[in-house]
């Protein structure tokens, strides 16, 4: 299933970006936020965000956004490691 996002154009211009880029910091964006609210692991914000985790949690370090990373978390990174091999 795939969700698909309508951002009114004015929104886009605001940006000042290419297309590409626009999607690209949204999708960051809205992953960082569902990370901090808890909605969504590590793995899965990274994914969201079309990152690597390394990548991503160097966002988060960056933002100074604490990492929250308990065994529900290593479980489902280990096992979106193993599906991406």
């Amino acid at each position: 299933m795939s969700i698909m996002l309508d951002v009114p154009n004015n929104i886009h211009e605001a940006l000042h970006v290419s297309h590409a880029e626009a999607e690209a910091r949204l999708k960051l964006e809205l992953a960082v936020s569902l990370y901090t609210q808890k909605a969504l692991s590590l793995g899965k914000a990274a994914e969201l965000a079309d990152m690597g985790l390394l990548d991503f949690n160097d966002i988060l370090a960056e933002r100074r956004i604490p990492m929250d990373y308990g065994e529900k978390e290593l479980a489902e990174d280990i096992a979106y490691a193993r599906g991406h091999q």
